[in-house]
């Protein structure tokens, strides 16, 4: 069994290196949501300055994006709100369970994102609907966020669970060294 967590531990620059690309994805979208939001508000007060008409819908749709893809990165580094008032009075193998519980359910999660979000994305609703100020542009590109969540809690969910698993292992391991 070590080999096989020695084979995965392997993955930790891959998920490293999809981190930061998350990450900077999420810088660029804040500069472009700070960008349009401001170059709207100086549209309204400013003479020389036109209001876009479209910067609405495009602020809450980069916003959406942001808000999925920051929550894939909570995953990666366990900064989720989570429920610990009696993680003391509970046994740490307990613990150990019920986070790696959580963690499956969360799988399960991105599983389901990733299966509908596809499902939606590829509806009458998404490819014909368009953005009411953006007459071209189709709505498509604003139920993208959901499968691609799910691709993203996937990746990370998948690194907790074998780690979960792989502590299960390592104590046993050193349990029978000893």
């Amino acid at each position: 069994m070590p080999a096989f967590f020695k084979a995965i531990d392997k993955l930790k620059p891959v998920y490293d290196w999809t981190y930061k690309i998350i990450l900077f994805i999420c810088k660029l979208l804040l500069i472009g949501d700070i960008l349009i939001t401001s170059w709207s508000v100086a549209g309204r007060f400013i003479p020389f300055i036109t209001d876009p008409h479209w910067s609405e819908e495009i602020v809450l749709t980069l916003m959406v994006y942001m808000a999925v893809l920051s929550a894939t990165l909570a995953i990666r580094k366990r900064a989720h709100i989570r429920m610990t008032a009696f993680d003391k009075f509970l046994p740490k193998r307990v613990l150990q369970v019920l986070d790696l519980l959580a963690d499956l359910a969360v799988l399960a999660l991105g599983v389901g994102l990733v299966v509908y979000g596809i499902k939606f994305c590829n509806s009458p609703l998404s490819v014909r609907g368009k953005y009411a100020s953006i007459p071209t542009l189709s709505k498509f590109w604003q139920y993208l966020p959901i499968p691609v969540a799910g691709v993203g809690m996937i990746i990370f969910e998948l690194e907790q669970v074998f780690q979960h698993i792989e502590a299960f292992f390592v104590k046993e391991e050193k349990k029978e060294a000893a």
